[in-house]
Formats: C-alpha cells, sequence, structure tokens
C-alpha cells in the first residue's frame, strides 16, 4: 500500500462519469480498478490523500499515467470559472474532480462501439459478459460465438466487435498507427470501420487517445444543447479542454435526470 495526494480528483464522480465501465466500488467506499492486467484498489482517505494498493514503481510506471496526472485540471478550473459561460462554471462546480483516464486503448474502442444507442448499466453487463469476469479480452484471446450470446446482450453491435476483433488480429500495428495520428486524421480513420459513426469516434478519441479537443455529442449532450445552448456552444473558448468541458456538462446533464 502506498499514500499519493491527488489533487482536483474524485473517485465517485470520475466513476460515474460515463468514460470507464469496469471501476467496481466496494463497501469501504474504495474502488476496485482493473487496467492493463493489473487490480489496483484504490480509497479515498482525507484531504487530496488517497491509498493505493500498488508498489511505488507501478504508480510511476502506470497509475500515474492512467489518473492523467501531468494534466493540471486546477488552471482548467481557474479558466472555466474566469469565462463567460455560467452553466459550464456550474457543471464545473457538480462536476469538479473527474479526470479523463489513460485507458487502454482496445478497451475503450470496444467499450464505446458497445455504448451506441445504450445506457450505462447495459453497457457494463455486456462488458462483463465479454470479460467473463476476468480481464479485458484482446484480438485472438475470445471466440466469435461469445459476441452472439444472449447474456452478452450486444445486439447489432455483435457484428462490430466480430469485424473491429479480426481487423485488430490481422493488423495488430493499427492500434499504434492511430496513436501517432493527429485529432481529425484519427476520427477520419475510426469512421472508415463499421460501427464507428461521430459520437464513438471522439470518444475514442478522448478516452483512448487522450486527444483532450475532442467533444464527443450524444443524447445528453443534444438535450444539455437544446436546454442552455440554443444559439450554439463555444467550443472556441474550451480550447484546450473542450473534451474536460464536455465531461463536466455531460455529468451535469447526468444528474439533472434523477
Amino acid at each position: 500500500m502506498i499514500r499519493k495526494e491527488i489533487n482536483e480528483f474524485d473517485l465517485k464522480k470520475t466513476a460515474e462519469s460515463g468514460e470507464c465501465f469496469r471501476w467496481r466500488e466496494k463497501e469501504d467506499g474504495s474502488f476496485d480498478i482493473p487496467a492493463f492486467g493489473r487490480l489496483l484498489n484504490i480509497k479515498y482517505i482525507s484531504g487530496n490523500t488517497y491509498e493505493l494498493s500498488c508498489s511505488e514503481e507501478d504508480w510511476e510506471n502506470i497509475w500515474f499515467y492512467y489518473f492523467d496526472m501531468t494534466t493540471d485540471y486546477e488552471d482548467i478550473g481557474k479558466r472555466i470559472m474566469a469565462g463567460k459561460d455560467d452553466h459550464l462554471k456550474e457543471a464545473y462546480l457538480l462536476g469538479r474532480g473527474i479526470r479523463i483516464l489513460r485507458q487502454d486503448l482496445f478497451e475503450i474502442i470496444i467499450s464505446f462501439l458497445i455504448s451506441q444507442n445504450n445506457n450505462i448499466p447495459r453497457i457494463k453487463k455486456s462488458i462483463e459478459a465479454l470479460c467473463k469476469g476476468g480481464k479485458f479480452p484482446y484480438p485472438g484471446e475470445v471466440s466469435d460465438d461469445i459476441f452472439y450470446k444472449k447474456e452478452t446482450g450486444l445486439g447489432y453491435r455483435a457484428d462490430y466487435l466480430k469485424e473491429m476483433y479480426e481487423y485488430t488480429a490481422a493488423a495488430p500495428e493499427w492500434l499504434e498507427k492511430l496513436k501517432t495520428l493527429s485529432y481529425e486524421e484519427a476520427v477520419s480513420e475510426l469512421k472508415s470501420h463499421k460501427g464507428i459513426g461521430p459520437k464513438v469516434a471522439d470518444c475514442i478519441c478522448l478516452f483512448g487517445l487522450h486527444h483532450i479537443d475532442a467533444f464527443p455529442v450524444d443524447t445528453h449532450i443534444k438535450q444539455l444543447m437544446a436546454k442552455y445552448y440554443k444559439a450554439g456552444f463555444d467550443l472556441e473558448a474550451c480550447r484546450g479542454f473542450a473534451g474536460i468541458a464536455q465531461q463536466y456538462l455531460f455529468y451535469y446533464e447526468l444528474k439533472a435526470e434523477k
């Protein structure tokens, strides 16, 4: 166990933000986080202090990166609060502590193929069935029949997953190539694949490739745009952190539904 100071971070808000689907909250309020072939338990202690079930070496090599410790979320908050968008300010104050995790790219691609026209509980259930309670399966580690099983609950998305698994198995270098592309190039490349439209491509760019100016527009974002931004959302005012602003707005709309 080690303890670390993580500023501008809220475990529960991040877990509920719609970007990660395999975190599991435990009775003591801690979270089990499976990522990169490891399982981390992280617990809030007090102030900005968290207890993590990993070594200093794994913190430096894996989790420091995973929790996006190099992004200055405090500065982003200051920029939002100094701006003219009152609704974004309100959303930031509610969602403050959400971080854009640096997750495994292939897991993100599959997760957001599953996410389209879907809700978070069903997405989690499908991913859990795909993983069979264990690690996230890479190409060659899962048989085609699992995509079509009733308990996996993929419906029409099964064909999308089967094709993506097959393509990535045949072209394993593709994932590394994606990481070298600009945001615009990555969107274009992703959309050339079956089942990936603008929203899914932007989600993959934001959550899998860490293109922070990606701004996914799903049903929740469309709803809040109709309510609060009839004249349009000023993306230019959020240049350099648009995707983070989107997460605050998304979380606000998610909570407004309850």
